[in-house]
């Protein structure tokens, strides 16, 4: 009888001992599984809203390492454009206003609103970085550029021209318009726009005096030179 208990008491042993055995192997593929998990899921990148690739940063077979930056990915629908503008002009920016700006693409003129307004200036250059929010689906895409109209707060109302917008001649990407000489003749000048002044008419920042004449519809198919009979 003893040794049967004996040989009962060993085979349970036995069996503590496998189980534990098969218990250890379990945790180790386990863990194994997690492993395999975690490197798929690394395998795997989501993008965290719709949009398009504008720039890709690895190739098909380059090792990747978890972490690493693998494209440049951008909502097209909702860009900003960032100017650096002059400490002196920060004045005539408030958060929320809206200034006029003009596109790289075909031309276009829109109205961009202060999205942004960095607290720090750059000391070099002695300019502050801020960033304008473009209407949704306007044409154009990151790295593109436009120009920014920013409102000079030192410009007395008295001292800027505004003109009509009708009489502003675009040569290429340069604004002008045609300036009446005294003998009446059209002298054609490059001039530079400030900020647009309702619907129709514009300031002029430089390149026309207050008091010059010009044509406020100046004809298509006349060269400049030509005299006013």
């Amino acid at each position: 009888g003893g040794d049967r208990w004996v040989d009962r008491q060993a085979d349970l042993y036995s069996s503590g001992t496998a189980l534990n055995q098969a218990y250890s192997q379990m945790q180790a593929a386990q863990s194994q599984i997690e492993q395999i998990d975690a490197k798929l899921r690394d395998a795997r990148s989501f993008a965290p809203f719709d949009g398009v690739i504008v720039r890709k940063l690895v190739e098909v077979g380059d090792t990747v390492q978890p972490g690493q930056p693998l494209i440049e990915y951008a909502d097209l629908t909702y860009l900003q454009v960032q100017v650096d503008v002059p400490v002196r002009l920060l004045r005539g920016l408030k958060k929320g206003m809206l200034v006029p700006v003009k596109l790289d693409v075909g031309d276009v003129r829109v109205q961009a609103r202060v999205a942004q307004i960095f607290p720090s200036a750059d000391e070099l250059r002695h300019t502050v970085r801020v960033k304008f929010d473009l209407p949704v689906n306007v044409p154009g895409g990151p790295g593109m550029y436009a120009e920014v109209m920013v409102p000079d707060p030192d410009a007395g109302q008295g001292e800027v021209p505004v003109i009509p917008t009708s009489a502003v001649l675009w040569r290429g990407s340069l604004p002008a318009v045609y300036v009446a000489t005294d003998d009446n003749r059209a002298e054609l000048r490059l001039i530079r726009l400030g900020d647009y002044v309702g619907n129709n008419q514009v300031a002029v920042l430089s390149g026309l005096r207050v008091g010059e004449r010009i044509y406020a519809v100046p004809p298509a198919d006349k060269a400049p030179g030509w005299q006013n009979q």
